[in-house]
């Protein structure tokens, strides 16, 4: 599947036995990368131990006492302490990491994207566990959940940093024991979602390494005003997803500040004058003439090109009541029946041409991508460790891991078949229990071509400019 529209489609993930089984000298030389930023020797030896069982062949639990029963070498209190309760500096490997993507995925026009992963768990000892909308399952169910970053562009795609939620209710009193089993750092304040996004783009944007045009992110993050302002403070643009309830003006509306009307302290909050209501966008889409609407191809899929219809008008956000920003609203529509309806605002220059809007809009997959690879390859979500640090450093480890095989698919596309996972030259076949140290179980551990919708007054978009295959279809 292509990341973007119009491209070569990235290297398969999948490598062979064949293929991997000389690769640990490139292993060791990613390591290497990250060796000065792991200060202890056993720390190094650990970490690369670690990545060598996470990249093992796919099918077995990756936990760190599996990890360590079947590599050559391996140690599980050394593992386990290595992970629950070494003294490393995870921001660091990170910020090492975001250069190196820039090297292999880095291209001006690259996307962020902000998507959220839950972790189902037994019990309510593993930090941040609790009863809660899940997505693995896709009902409420005791998990973990957490907020990730990542990167794609027309080279690939692959992770850059990760923040584990901690509900309300563990900062409650209530909770104060199991705070101090899961040893989360004193200060630690509870964050909304949308705040640990931007706290991860915050961090990123200064370090001025990893080019990239474009944010993208789903609608518990769209939907979010203070989330979305923050971004309009960045040189970049995003496009996100909204819910179909979203309220816009097709025209700024005038605002005054209501004259006083009795004794007191008078009115000083703008208000919207009156007879200038918002309106709900899928009450816009519906409106929308059939002319409006073209079909696109949005991106390449398994079973042949993903198409859709798509809408542009340009509009004004609705802010609290109040006039926002200029915005794109951007429609797409299924073309099977029922038409399931997904809108997206961008705060785009109004010159953008819809074309790079479809674009974008398909670049939200390839973070659901590098879920599925690093939890069905690399061990993910095979975590036992309930601390706060544990579940931090296994959540690097796995970003690099990932990486690596990013990096290895990008130089050997003609080599790489099957399996996704690296087996390393020193592995052997697991060892028995008694060639390990083995600790107690751990605690811890049919559309008509034509421009665009627009307001009057604002910019037109420019057509596409790719050749078109179908007297109804535009193609990127």
């Amino acid at each position: 599947m292509s990341v973007t529209p119009g491209t070569e489609a990235p290297p398969v993930f999948h490598l062979s036995a064949e293929d991997v089984l000389h690769l640990a000298e490139e292993l060791q030389a990613y390591h290497r990368e990250f060796a000065e930023l792991l200060f202890r020797r056993e720390q190094r030896h650990w970490a690369l131990k670690y990545l060598e069982g996470l990249l093992l062949p796919a099918g077995d639990n990756k936990s760190t006492e599996r990890l360590a029963l079947r590599l050559t070498g391996g140690n599980v209190r050394n593992m386990q302490q290595f992970l629950g309760e070494g003294a490393w500096d995870d921001d660091a490997l990170l910020a090492h990491h975001a250069e190196l993507v820039a090297e292999s995925l880095g291209e001006a026009d690259g996307v962020l994207i902000v998507d959220g992963t839950d972790f189902p768990k037994k019990g309510l000892h593993s930090v941040g566990v609790a009863r809660q909308y899940c997505g693995a399952t896709g009902k409420i169910d005791n998990c973990q959940a957490s907020v990730f970053l990542a990167y794609a562009s027309a080279r690939g795609h692959t992770l850059l940093d990760r923040r584990l939620y901690l509900p309300q209710a563990w900062f409650e009193s209530a909770s104060r024991d199991r705070w101090e089993r899961c040893q989360i750092p004193e200060g630690t304040a509870f964050r909304t979602k949308p705040e640990l996004a931007w706290e991860m783009i915050e961090k990123l944007h200064p370090q001025g390494c990893l080019p990239f045009r474009w944010l993208t992110c789903d609608e518990a993050f769209g939907d979010n005003h203070d989330f979305l302002r923050r971004l309009e403070a960045l040189p970049r643009v995003y496009l996100a997803d909204v819910s179909v309830s979203t309220l816009v003006w097709l025209e700024r509306p005038r605002t005054e500040v209501p004259p006083a009307q009795a004794p007191g302290r008078p009115p000083s909050r703008e208000r919207v004058g009156e007879g200038t209501p918002p309106l709900r966008v899928d009450a816009l889409a519906a409106q929308l003439p059939k002319s409006a609407w073209r079909l696109y191809r949005v991106k390449a899929g398994e079973k042949g090109p993903i198409r859709a219809q798509f809408a542009f008008v340009r509009a004004v956000a609705a802010r609290e009541g109040l006039p926002g920003p200029d915005v794109w609203v951007v429609f797409r529509r299924s073309r099977s029946e029922p038409q399931e309806l997904k809108v997206f605002l961008s705060n785009a220059p109004g010159d953008t041409p819809p074309g790079e809007l479809v674009r974008v809009s398909g670049m939200r997959w390839p973070i659901e991508t590098c879920f599925e690879e690093a939890k069905g390859s690399l061990g993910m979500a095979d975590y036992q460790t309930r601390v706060w640090r544990g579940w931090h450093h296994h959540m690097t480890l796995v970003i690099l891991a990932h990486h690596f095989v990013v990096r290895l698919r990008l130089r050997h596309k003609k080599g790489l078949r099957r399996s996704p996972c690296l087996k390393p030259a020193n592995c052997s076949a697991p060892p028995s229990p008694a060639a390990n140290s083995r600790p107690p179980k751990p605690s811890n551990s049919s559309a008509t071509s034509s421009t665009p919708t627009t307001r009057p007054n604002a910019p037109t978009t420019a057509t596409p400019t790719a050749p078109v295959t179908d007297p109804n279809e535009l193609s990127l």
